[in-house]
């Protein structure tokens, strides 16, 4: 087992620049921290490429770690890895593995420029939860692999089909597919009740300040909003999108 005890080793600060999306981009490899993301990771065939752990923390005796770098590092370096307050002094560093194809799928939530990780990560294992066949991050939509919409997911995006695309490219290939498209805005929207639910369908939520963008807005066939009954503006989006995959999915 190799061993780091400098935070300024090269290797601890190639790491360190996983935590931003430019040197994820770069390595095409992400982050994770905590035990369950780990598991979760390990999991997956050909996906850890190291595991990283804090000197005196134990790993649990389950863990197939067949193929995988096992690194030791000192409390000092293991801290320049944490995205937590607190850490659990376990990381793995993985492959990207983005899906390129979801011509299987029947069921997308599509995500217009949200900025939250939280709110994406948690919107990621709401649809995961509720049976959504694929995600679609559009422009604007922070990077899957950020450390928070990961801690947020929970290992969901290891479950889960989820690409990277023009919005508009993909909801003109799912109408030419007979795919029907709902925005989520109250112009010219409609009671999400009042929708029918299908076998196939597309669902999109937006921005959590601006909502859907304008363009994206006029490719929809039809716009559902949620009503409130108190006196908030507006709901959380991840809220939202939770109430509306569970009616479609519950309703077919």
């Amino acid at each position: 087992m190799k061993v780091i005890q400098s935070s300024k080793n090269p290797v601890v600060k190639q790491w360190k620049k996983l935590l931003t999306k430019k040197g994820r981009d770069q390595s095409l490899t992400y982050i994770v921290e905590g035990f369950h993301l780990v598991e979760e990771a390990l999991k997956q065939h050909d996906t850890v490429l190291e595991l990283i752990v804090i000197e005196g923390v134990e790993l649990p005796n389950k863990w197939n770690l067949d193929g995988v770098e096992l690194i030791q590092v000192s409390e000092e370096a293991g801290k320049v890895l944490a995205d937590t307050e607190t850490t659990q002094g376990v990381f793995a560093v993985c492959r990207q593995k983005e899906t390129t194809s979801i011509d299987e799928s029947k069921t997308f939530l599509l995500l217009d420029g949200l900025q939250d990780p939280g709110n994406i990560g948690t919107i990621i294992r709401t649809a995961e939860a509720a049976g959504i066949d694929a995600v679609i991050l559009g422009k604007g939509t922070v990077d899957l692999y950020n450390p928070k919409v990961l801690r947020s997911a929970q290992g969901s995006h290891f479950h889960l089909p989820i690409i990277k695309g023009d919005l508009s490219d993909i909801i003109r290939d799912l109408k030419e597919k007979g795919v029907p498209v709902y925005g989520t805005a109250l112009e010219n929207g409609e009671e999400y009740t009042s929708v029918t639910p299908e076998e196939s369908y597309a669902l999109i939520v937006g921005n959590e300040g601006n909502g859907m963008s304008q363009e994206i807005l006029m490719q929809t066939d039809q716009n559902l909003y949620i009503p409130i009954y108190g006196k908030s503006e507006s709901l959380n989006v991840a809220i939202a999108a939770g109430i509306l995959l569970y009616y479609f999915k519950n309703g077919q």
